[in-house]
């Protein structure tokens, strides 16, 4: 295989892990679907290096290597699973390796995000969901689903404006507090801690904590840590931000 192909191998097994770990993805899912692209391209094997902040790569019995800095990270299953399948599209030779390059492309410039008020929705749906689930009571059904939703939104647009994903969640919570303590003492909620329970779940880093324990079970300890680290942090601002506001009003 000429140079020029083996730098395009390196370009689409790059830019699809890139996208990947920008979505997300675990560390063990990145490396199977690079290598399995390198594979597929002449049977090469690929050497890779993958952080959450970074992603190296190289192919075995080649000087070159090829590396890439990750910058913005959100959950995007949709993306990994887009790539998954056009990366099994691949292996049985339904595109070429320019066809692959150039989906990926158009991936990678996809901008789907849900709008503001199916967010609002989602949330709301989530916190009333969880509170009952957890024993509430029927009739802060609404009232939970409001908060919910309105602390969600708080949280996605403070992330925005300040940039700093802790620090909003922070807010979101310290606002969750506030809400359902006052709504309580006004006489509009019943079980306040059910309620603050229930609206603060979509806040909650599950898919973070999920993907931390699968990265330790396939032995990458690094990324498996540094993403249990991000999750336990993640939690403590939740509950810090709702203790706050209990020793603000007792």
């Amino acid at each position: 295989m000429a140079t020029v192909d083996i730098e395009k191998v390196l370009e689409t097994c790059l830019l699809a892990g890139k996208i990947m770990l920008e979505s997300d993805a675990e560390m063990y899912r990145v490396e199977d679907t690079m290598s399995r692209i390198a594979l597929a391209s002449g049977d090469y094997r690929l050497v890779s290096y993958v952080t959450q902040t970074g992603l190296f790569v190289g192919l075995d019995g080649t000087s070159t290597i090829r590396m890439v800095q990750i910058l913005n990270r959100s959950i995007n299953l949709e993306k990994v699973s887009n790539i998954n399948q056009l990366s099994r599209e691949y292996v049985m030779g339904d595109y070429t390796l320019d066809e692959l390059l150039t989906k990926l492309k158009e991936l990678e410039q996809e901008r789907k995000f849900f709008p503001l008020w199916l967010r609002f929705i989602s949330a709301a749906v989530v916190s009333g969901t969880i509170m009952i689930l957890f024993g509430g009571v029927w009739s802060d059904l609404f009232l939970t689903c409001l908060i919910g939703g309105l602390g969600y939104i708080l949280y996605y647009s403070s992330l925005k404006v300040l940039r700093i994903k802790f620090l909003s969640e922070f807010l979101a919570a310290f606002f969750i507090g506030c809400a359902a303590l006052l709504s309580s003492q006004l006489g509009l909620g019943i079980n306040q801690d059910m309620i603050i329970i229930g609206c603060v779940m979509p806040l909650v880093p599950g898919v973070q904590m999920t993907n931390a324990l699968r990265d330790l079970l396939a032995g990458h300890y690094l990324s498996g840590v540094s993403r249990g680290t991000e999750a336990m942090m993640t939690a403590s601002m939740i509950g810090f931000a709702i203790a706050f506001v209990f020793q603000l009003f007792y």
